[in-house]
């Protein structure tokens, strides 16, 4: 009888895990991990190819279109390097996730970690004698947000003592639960996160994790002491800590999670419009995988429904396929209730159309509204949707459409109509627009006017009209240089 109620058990568990929504951090994880291994591989073809056409071995230094590109690869691999990072650290068991979705957040993170460590064995094993190429990645950008020695710095963390031993509570739970958690990613959709662990789990180095587990010993007793007995705790722990020590020179506060006060969402629901740009700015964020500068996150708000069906785009051929999803309520990003969508917002995982609780979750924000009809308003969202399901772009190049970065959402929907025409500024070879970009074009009244902004540092409330620029001009700024 005994052994029924076992089975029994044992099936409505397994019966709940396959039913069981995914939790918003988890579809955001899977796509981002997935998204980054696709895109990380065809960096490796990228960097391999040019190491093979630039003729420094002859003639001792790299031409200006050598060093662009190589300069690019480096851009493209520290923004998603930044975004991976970022989502390990986001996930915050003892807050955000249950027990059920802790072997899943688990998996992950794990993922996420053997692409970052690939990543950078990669560049150690095909480019660590070329010290020409080296000097150009130690090279800051900051247009990117790029510090000075970010090689040295990827290659430090790789061969850390002290974040494999981090590693080795991740490395021997999952040593140990192997084929539990492989029927947990088969019951629960994560195939593509089992694959990346099955083809990249030899690239811990496991020589450097023996080594921090016999050195480090007393120091890993004492951290199971105080997570107690929970090994999936003390699993993800350990890639966290790894994370946190890869990060510490950009980690301002930890703990800080950005949201706009409610009277001031409350407010700033009645004086949106469809078509408005929202660009917005988190504090002490963890990294800065978006252009820098004071507004650096753009999202794009399409509007109530009702909104959009006077705007007659609801049989678009672009808008047709979604307006289902328009109308339905999406996922929270974060913990609390289901909102309806109302933005279309380029982020780490993919070009989605999300609730206004994603921009929302910022410390300031910066309302700017495109001079154009309502017609055309229209058809820059309906072009603008099209787009919608498209990866990060961590090129952060306009000159390519199949990935899109959050500024590049405004751009493809509004450049071309009517009189505007966005000028892109060229920034380590590529044609890109930041978020500063669209403040300058607003500040100047050039296709875009400023409706109101909300930036606690230098004003407690949402402010209008003239005021607006004033506290506009004043945030966007360059801090001066201290002599």
């Amino acid at each position: 009888m005994q052994y029924f109620e076992c089975r029994s058990k044992i099936g409505n568990l397994q019966f709940a895990i396959r039913n069981l929504m995914l939790l918003p951090e988890i579809e955001t994880g899977v796509r981002t991990v997935t998204h980054a291994a696709r895109y990380f591989d065809e960096l490796k073809a990228s960097a391999l190819l040019l190491s093979g056409e630039v003729g420094v071995a002859e003639r001792g230094y790299f031409v200006p279109d050598e060093e662009d590109a190589i300069r690019g690869l480096l851009i493209s691999y520290w923004q998603s390097r930044s975004a991976l990072l970022e989502l390990i650290q986001s996930f915050h068991f003892d807050r955000d996730l249950s027990e059920e979705s802790r072997p899943r957040a688990f998996l992950i993170a794990l993922a996420a970690t053997l692409v970052l460590v690939d990543a950078a064995r990669f560049l150690r094993e095909q480019f660590h004698d070329n010290r020409r190429l080296r000097r150009i990645w130690n090279q800051p950008a900051p247009n990117f947000g790029i510090p000075s020695g970010t090689y040295d710095t990827v290659q430090k963390s790789l061969f850390s003592a002290r974040h494999a031993w981090h590693l080795y509570h991740a490395q021997q739970y999952f040593n140990e639960h192997e084929s539990e958690l492989c029927s947990i990613a088969n019951e629960t959709g994560l195939h593509e996160i089992w694959e990346i662990i099955q083809r990249l789990k030899q690239r811990l180095d496991v020589g450097v994790a023996q080594f921090a587990r016999t050195k480090l010993r007393v120091r890993s007793d004492q951290v199971a002491r105080s997570l107690g007995r929970n090994v999936i705790v003390r699993a993800m722990y350990g890639i966290q800590k790894m994370v946190s020590g890869m990060m510490a020179d950009v980690y301002v506060r930890p703990g800080h999670q950005p949201a706009l006060p409610q009277p001031i969402t409350d407010q700033l629901h009645g004086l949106l419009a469809p078509g408005d740009v929202l660009i917005v700015r988190k504090e002490y964020a963890l990294t800065n995988y978006f252009l820098p500068g004071y507004w650096p996150h753009a999202a794009l708000y399409l509007g109530h429904p009702a909104e959009l069906a006077l705007l007659g785009i609801q049989d678009h051929e672009h808008v047709r396929p979604r307006w289902a999803r328009l109308l339905e309520a999406s996922h929270p990003e974060r913990r609390g209730v289901a909102q309806p969508r109302r933005v279309l917002e380029s982020m780490k995982d993919g070009v989605l159309l999300r609730s206004l609780n994603s921009p929302f979750a910022s410390d300031s924000i910066l309302v700017i509204r495109p001079q154009l009809t309502q017609t055309q308003i229209a058809d820059g969202l309906a072009r603008a949707l099209a787009h919608e399901g498209k990866p990060y772009d961590f090129d952060f190049n306009f000159g390519r459409s199949d990935r899109l970065v959050c500024t590049e959402v405004v751009y493809r929907a509004f450049d071309g109509l009517g009189d505007i025409e966005i000028p892109l500024c060229r920034r380590a070879g590529r044609p890109t627009l930041s978020g500063g970009d669209l403040v300058d074009l607003a500040l100047s009244r050039v296709h875009f006017d400023p409706v109101l902004v909300y930036a606690p540092s230098f004003a407690p409330e949402v402010v209008q009209g003239s005021g607006a620029m004033e506290i506009i001009r004043a945030a966007h700024q360059p801090p001066k240089e201290v002599e």
